[in-house]
């Protein structure tokens, strides 16, 4: 017989005290969703819902929305988070009447204060690095929308697409778009980019991107790109560019400006940089995915960056895997492996949490949120470490500079 869980009682979820830090920010939220409330009986408001996920991410012994629904019971929650006790079914409604889009004005604000943890090109570059990717997590397998996906077992699994778009000097993430997992049609990452272009940023991306009508959109809109294109991308050099000694000691082996494609072209001056890197041999992932192609040890990175030294625009490129690095953070540590919505706002609201989560530790820290610092952090705020000692880990901390 399976053993029969635990309630949540008032000694598992402590430190909420300092869940006071963060309640001001969510105070333009509390009338988000009531135009629908005529008679004005609203129990449970945004504000409310998105400090029990973040209550959620920072406490390890709430794993459901049936546990946060039993911590909404408890006194201390209730008095310190200032909501009542809330349904179920209140909490599932949430994503049929609260707005993710309000979150990014807050996530906006926080990122304002972070400091720039790394300066990758100086005053080479004006434009906001930005990478973007997109990265699967997984719900219940009771989904049909994402039933396709099927394991090497031929077992359904369901899923959704988190498109994403990091802010690589900050080292932060700035947005998350929800689809399903399917990568086509409006839900293809190409597209789901497109539709969130904006002037002023230099968009680091993979060879998926490399899309010569999304090269002139970004282009277009007063943007830059830094792409790796495929392995068997043609092209026509126009002008052959000199390597410097800064440029050779950084494994670049081409530089030139070239007539990329053959059939049809960006309609803007092209370069193409070429970089040596150790080759990579394709292992294991499902059929059709969860792999990187295998490469043969060069890297072609195409960029509308004219007068930017090769070597920056390599090591434009190999900060790209930040964003991965943050993948592995966010659905790892911050829980949202465990997805306390199936319906892709309530996805949405939860990932914007867990962004302001990031954002928290970041500020707090000067550092990148870490595993190791998540945990101590989760220690602090449950009252089995005390400040003196979440200082005493910090401060072993190196700043994240590369």
């Amino acid at each position: 017989m399976a053993k029969k869980r635990e309630r949540i009682r008032e000694r598992d979820v402590t430190g909420l005290k300092y869940f006071r830090r963060l309640l001001p920010l969510f105070e333009r939220l509390h009338e988000v969703g009531c135009g629908r409330d005529k008679a004005g009986n609203r129990q449970l408001h945004m504000d409310q819902y998105c400090a029990l996920v973040l209550l959620f991410l920072f406490n390890p012994c709430l794993r459901s929305l049936r546990s946060l629904q039993q911590a909404s019971e408890l006194k201390n929650v209730q008095r310190k988070l200032g909501c009542a006790r809330t349904s179920l079914g209140s909490l599932s409604e949430a994503t049929d009447v609260f707005d993710p889009e309000r979150l990014r004005e807050i996530i906006g604000e926080l990122a304002e204060q972070t400091r720039p943890v790394r300066d990758v090109t100086g005053q080479e570059v004006r434009h906001l690095l930005t990478a973007v990717d997109g990265s699967v997590v997984q719900t219940l397998s009771t989904i049909a929308q994402a039933a396709y996906m099927k394991t090497k077992q031929g077992e359904s699994r369901s899923a959704w697409r988190l498109h994403t778009h990091f802010d690589i000097d900050r080292g932060v993430p700035t947005r998350i778009d929800v689809t399903s997992a399917r990568n086509s049609g409006k839900a293809e990452e190409k597209n789901v980019l497109r539709g969130r272009l904006a002037a002023d940023h230099c968009y680091v991306l993979d060879r998926w991107y490399a899309q010569f009508k999304l090269f002139n959109e970004i282009s277009a809109i007063g943007s830059s790109y830094v792409c790796r294109i495929r392995d068997n991308s043609s092209w026509e050099v126009i002008e052959q560019r000199p390597l410097s000694p800064a440029a050779l000691e950084a494994n670049v082996l081409e530089d030139a400006l070239v007539e990329l494609g053959t059939a049809s072209r960006p309609n803007h001056p092209v370069r193409v940089v070429l970089v040596k890197v150790t080759p990579h041999e394709r292992r294991g992932g499902r059929h059709g995915g969860g792999a990187a192609p295998s490469s043969d040890g060069i890297l072609r990175i195409a960029t509308n960056l004219l007068d930017v030294p090769a070597e920056l625009i390599a090591q434009i490129y190999q900060h790209r895997w930040t964003i991965e690095i943050f993948f592995r953070f966010f659905k790892h540590v911050l829980g949202c492996r465990h997805l306390l919505s199936q319906d892709p706002v309530g996805i949405e609201i939860q990932a914007y949490c867990a962004i302001i989560a990031c954002l928290l530790i970041s500020l707090t820290t000067g550092c990148k949120p870490t595993l190791r610092t998540y945990e101590m952090v989760c220690l602090y705020l449950q009252g089995w470490a005390d400040e003196e000692e979440l200082l005493a880990h910090l401060a072993k901390l190196k700043p994240y500079t590369s």
